[in-house]
Parts: C-alpha cells; structure tokens; sequence
C-alpha cells in the first residue's frame, strides 16, 4: 500500500492531515505497523490521546515488518462519524499467518478524521470486542475480560475448572 499523505516521525496532529476515514485509518495503521507510536497516538481523537496520555497508556501494539494490513469500505454516519472496515494480518508463533478484521470507529475533528475507538469479532459465538479509546479504563477491563476468555477457550476440553470448584465459577 502507498499513500502520499504518509506524516513524518514525530509530526504534530495539526500537521497530520486526514481528510477522509480511510486515510486517517491508513495512516494510523501505517504508523502501527513501523512501531511509529507517537504518529499512531495522533491519529486519535484529542479526547482519546487526553485520556490515554493520563493513564501513560499506547494504544498500538508493537511494530511488526512482518504484518500487512488494507483497508475496506467505509460507513459515513452523518457528516461526522464513520466506521472504517480493515484487515491485520501478520505471522503468529507457529509461523502461520493470522488475520484479524477489525472496524475502526472514528469522528471528524478540526485536524482531520481521528479515531476513537474499534471492535473486533474475536468468538462467533460471541457479540463484538468494541474497545473506546476515550475511556481507558473501560477499554482495559474489556481488553482483560477478552483475554481471560481467550485463555480459558484455548484450554483442553476437561482441564477446565467446574462450577463450584476451587478455581472455577462460583454459583
């Protein structure tokens, strides 16, 4: 992927210009991917990067060279809203490539198009991970909540605690 509008290392947010949500989504995932978090960290809304910066809180996982990402359609939710559809994918431990689809939520602000927040699918069997960069505290209690669960369904079947027992839900 290549794009123009691509900020420099160390860019302020009136200088990072967004005029659409899919720019704004590419260039926050761009910075992602080259581990550039103070540009990933601008691309948010001011209330997010407020929010995040007082509990000294990245929203970005490291950089990889290994991941490729695109970015899909874009939902316009009147004149200041949008939903951003993409992809991640990148290697994972076994060496085989895993993609995430993800849908980025984002609000026009006097910079440019900022986001501020995105849900994810991670269970089918389960409704959407939707993670608010604008209240951090909930986006970390969500963040645990999925990887508690994400632990307990990568257990064998018959090594999980029963209800009741120590370790187990309690009735």
């Amino acid at each position: 992927c290549g794009n123009s509008d691509k900020p420099a290392p160390g860019a302020k947010p009136s200088t990072i210009s967004a005029t659409t949500p899919d720019k704004a989504v590419f260039q926050f995932l761009e910075a992602v991917r080259v581990g550039n978090d103070a540009t990933a960290g601008q691309m948010l809304t001011k209330l997010a990067r407020e929010k995040t910066a007082e509990m000294q809180l990245v929203v970005a996982p490291p950089g990889s060279e290994t991941a490729k990402f695109s970015v899909g359609e874009v939902e316009l939710l009147g004149e200041s809203g949008a939903h951003v559809a993409s992809t991640w994918t990148d290697i994972v431990d076994d060496g085989s490539a895993h993609t995430d689809t993800i849908v980025w939520i984002l609000r026009k602000e006097p910079e440019g198009w900022r986001i501020a927040g995105m849900g994810t699918k991670l269970f089918d069997d389960a409704p959407p991970l939707l993670l608010n960069f604008e209240d951090p505290e909930d986006m970390i209690r969500k963040q645990r909540m999925a990887e508690e669960e994400m632990a307990r369904r990568s257990q064998p079947a018959g090594t999980q605690p029963l209800v009741g027992q120590p370790g187990g839900v309690q009735p």
